[in-house]
Formats: structure tokens, C-alpha cells, sequence
């Protein structure tokens, strides 16, 4: 199941049923979880944690050097859960030790061809990464969360969960969960409604999440005022509080 080609530093731990095809390399202090496949020509590099069942194309560098200037070669991390899709190109960088010291990214992710996410980045769960998207370093991407091909994300943002970015929209400001964006700045479009169709949200909770993006977008409202009058709700549907939370944890503030 290794190409004899591959090139794998001793350090390295490979589980059980793992592909590594031709000319791959892979360094010291990585560890790849059980019935992985790695495609010829891809690069991993440690200390990176690499779960089970993932699939990473031909020419993609996981775990490389972040790029941050003030990086001086610490032993920083890498760590991947299980399903991912990381497709040709992609590009996972470590983390720096000015933050958590670590990139982590959650599972049954897909990362299409060319997605850059750099350093001290936390990426959830069933996220989509179309082509060339490009994450600057410290965001953080919410569960269900889909950017859209050669979308930019500034450094510290934070994408909700359920969130749409639209195709090549450069995100400058933290996007609630359920917004769709789109544009340059980023936005705001509605709710990511066929998102959530899909999702299996119910009628009631799409309602409630209609009439929560009004109040915060559409009646003239202060933030707090919207806020407390979303609080005042009965009943808050859990769905409405995610939507309530997200904008409460926003560092750079909400797109408006």
C-alpha cells in the first residue's frame, strides 16, 4: 500500500490500510490515522495529526511552515479529524505560538483545488472550500459553513455556522450564522435558506430565522437594540440563539 518511491521519515506513524503513493514524503512527527489514501507528489509535514479515513490529492502540502514572518521554526501543529477531502493544491499550514500554536480542522470536510487555510485557523465540521479559497490566519469557520470559489477571508474573522460566502466575495468582517454574503466587502444577502432547506431545518425554524435576519438587517435597529429585541422572543428557537451567539462573539464586528 506505500509506493516504493515514497519517501517517509522514520519519526513518522502510519496506521492500518494506508495508500501512500509515488514520490509522496512524509516527515518526521506526523501521524496518519487508519485507511487514509495519499495521492503521488503530496507533502506532509509535522508535528501534524492527520485522523482516519481521509483522502488527500496529488501536489497538496499539509502541515508546511505557516507564513507568518514572525514564525521562527517552533514546533507548532497540525491537527485533522477524520473524512476529509483535501483536493489537489491545497495548502494546511501549522499554527504560530503567538496564538494556540496549533490549525485545527474538524471532519467530512472537503478543501477543492488550490484552498489556502494558513496558520491558527479552526475549521468545523462538513465544511465546503470551493477552488482557490483563501483563509487568512487566527479565522475561525463554523460548522456547514460553505465559501465560495476564490472567496478571501481577512485574518481574525470569524465565519458562522450554516454560513454562505458567495464567489468571489472578500470577507473583511465576521458573518453571523444562516447569512449568505456576497461582494466586495462581503455583504449581507439574506439567510442561507436553501442551505438549511437541505439541512432538514424545520418550516419553523427557517420562519424564526427569516424574521431574526429582518430585525438585525432590514427595521433600522442599533445591533443592541435588534439583539434585545431577538432576546425577547417566545419561544427563542435554538436555531435563533446560534443566530443570537454568533453576533455576540464577533471580535471585528458583524457585516452590514
Amino acid at each position: 500500500m506505500i509506493h516504493e518511491t515514497a519517501i517517509i521519515d522514520p519519526g513518522a506513524k502510519i496506521g492500518e490500510n494506508v495508500t501512500i503513493g509515488a514520490f509522496t514524503v512524509i516527515g518526521a512527527h506526523v501521524e496518519i490515522g487508519d485507511d487514509c489514501v495519499i495521492s503521488p507528489h503530496v507533502v506532509i509535514n509535522g508535528p501534524t495529526v492527520i485522523g482516519k479515513r481521509n483522502r488527500i490529492y496529488q501536489f497538496a502540502s499539509v502541515g508546511e511552515d505557516c507564513q507568518d514572518l514572525k514564525y521562527k521554526g517552533e514546533p507548532t501543529r497540525l491537527i485533522i479529524g477524520d473524512d476529509n477531502t483535501i483536493r489537489e493544491f491545497t495548502t494546511l499550514h501549522r499554527g504560530t505560538i503567538q496564538d494556540s500554536e496549533e490549525t485545527r480542522i474538524g471532519s467530512h470536510n472537503l478543501f477543492m483545488a488550490y484552498s489556502h487555510v494558513a496558520h491558527d485557523c479552526i475549521i468545523g465540521n462538513h465544511c465546503i472550500l470551493a477552488n482557490a479559497t483563501q483563509v487568512a490566519g487566527h479565522c475561525v469557520i463554523g460548522n456547514h459553513a460553505i465559501l465560495g470559489g476564490n472567496s478571501g477571508i481577512h485574518q481574525f474573522c470569524q465565519i458562522g455556522e450554516h454560513a454562505f460566502v458567495g464567489t468571489g466575495s472578500t470577507v473583511l468582517k465576521d458573518i453571523p450564522a444562516y447569512v449568505t454574503v456576497q461582494g466586495f466587502p462581503a455583504s449581507p444577502h439574506g439567510m442561507n435558506m436553501e442551505g438549511l432547506k437541505r439541512r432538514g431545518f424545520s418550516r419553523e425554524a427557517m420562519k424564526a430565522l427569516r424574521h431574526a435576519y429582518k430585525v438585525v438587517y432590514r427595521e433600522g435597529n442599533t445591533l443592541k437594540e435588534a439583539l434585545a429585541e431577538l432576546e425577547s422572543l417566545d419561544p427563542l428557537l435554538p436555531e435563533v440563539r446560534v443566530f443570537i451567539e454568533s453576533i455576540q462573539a464577533s471580535k471585528r464586528g458583524i457585516a452590514r
